[in-house]
């Protein structure tokens, strides 16, 4: 279930509120300048058809936006380069265009850093997040990721980070995928 959870960036051992109601999530978020939308999810076997699937929300965007351009990444934990990967979306940054993501299947958490606050939100399958162009934020995947995202940019370029240089990913909870009961 997606969550929101927000924290002094002072304390992370202090939550100061939380909750799991959509509504609530999107209506905090927003007020950010964060995108935070649920869509249907669809089982879909390929890339090109998730693509297809999901064509009119993708187009809407679009529109709306100016993106340019959508793709697809999935990660499975038996990735050999799962660690380096997760690395990679550790450290806080930022981008010069949004980051938006969709998630067609699994999860990830999404911090953002916005004054003196840390907002984490769990992003489970039917989530698209949309964080605005520099703000500070990371992304944590898990020690096991398992997800599947549509992506979207306004760059032809892809994926690009603006590294601040701060440590404060490091003192914050990391991900960790519950195990679901058999």
């Amino acid at each position: 279930m997606s969550s929101l959870s927000i924290y002094n960036d002072s304390n992370p051992e202090a939550v100061i509120f939380e909750t799991t109601q959509y509504s609530v999530i999107s209506e905090k978020l927003g007020v950010l300048g964060v995108c935070f939308e649920r869509w249907e999810t669809k089982v879909l076997s390929n890339d090109d058809d998730m693509l297809l699937a999901y064509a009119s929300d993708i187009e809407r965007l679009k529109s709306e936006n100016g993106y340019q351009s959508e793709d697809v990444v999935s990660l499975k934990p038996d990735n050999e380069k799962k660690s380096e990967l997760r690395n990679k979306f550790l450290s806080e940054h930022t981008h010069s265009e949004d980051e938006v993501r969709f998630f067609v299947e699994g999860s990830g958490m999404f911090y953002l850093h916005v004054e003196n606050k840390i907002y984490m939100v769990l992003c489970e399958a039917g989530d698209l997040i949309s964080v605005p162009a520099n703000a500070k934020h990371w992304f944590d995947m898990g020690e096991s990721p398992g997800f599947t995202c549509i992506r979207l940019f306004t760059s032809k370029d892809g994926w690009a980070a603006d590294y601040t240089g701060d440590n404060i990913a490091d003192t914050f909870p990391k991900f960790e995928i519950e195990e679901k009961a058999a």
